[in-house]
């Protein structure tokens, strides 16, 4: 829709933003969206010190443990030929299960939600002490300001 826009004694027609325009403005401006698109961004780079650590020092120290596997090249092909390696069959268009990378995938989950785990058990004890607020006296305090101020109301 056009809007009319009188300059002087031309007359401009000015295109109107649609209304749904502000109202999605208003709705990326809010904090929680922002605090989203934050969240997104750095949990995608632990995604990547997550995968360097699965496939960096878990897989070999892992492989290592059970006879030197790597995990990375334990795969099946489903054409029945061997190949030596997964990029082998790969690359020569064989269908593959590759349960390796399966189990690295896991590998990965489990330390992404132990470590999300954390750091929400961390954010809802900071929650929980920022609504306490301040402590309500004890019926003891209550009893001595009681006491105190009896004692200054006889003094005077």
């Amino acid at each position: 829709m056009l809007a009319v826009k009188r300059t002087g004694e031309t007359t401009m027609l000015a295109p109107r933003a649609p209304s749904w325009v502000s109202e999605f403005r208003g709705f990326i401006m809010r904090g929680s969206v922002v605090d989203l698109a934050v969240g997104i961004i750095i949990g995608a780079a632990f995604t990547g010190v997550v995968n360097s650590l699965v496939k960096d020092v878990f897989n070999p120290l892992i492989g290592l443990l059970i006879g030197g596997v790597d995990f990375s090249n334990v795969f099946f092909t489903l054409n029945g030929q061997h190949y030596a390696n997964l990029a082998d069959a790969q690359k020569a268009g064989a269908a593959t299960l590759n349960i390796g990378l399966f189990i690295n995938s896991i590998i990965q989950f489990i330390i992404v939600a132990f470590a999300i785990f954390w750091v929400v058990k961390f954010l809802t004890r900071l929650k929980l002490r920022s609504e306490a607020g301040p402590a309500r006296p004890t019926r003891t305090e209550m009893l001595l300001t009681e006491i105190r101020d009896t004692l200054r109301a006889q003094e005077q």
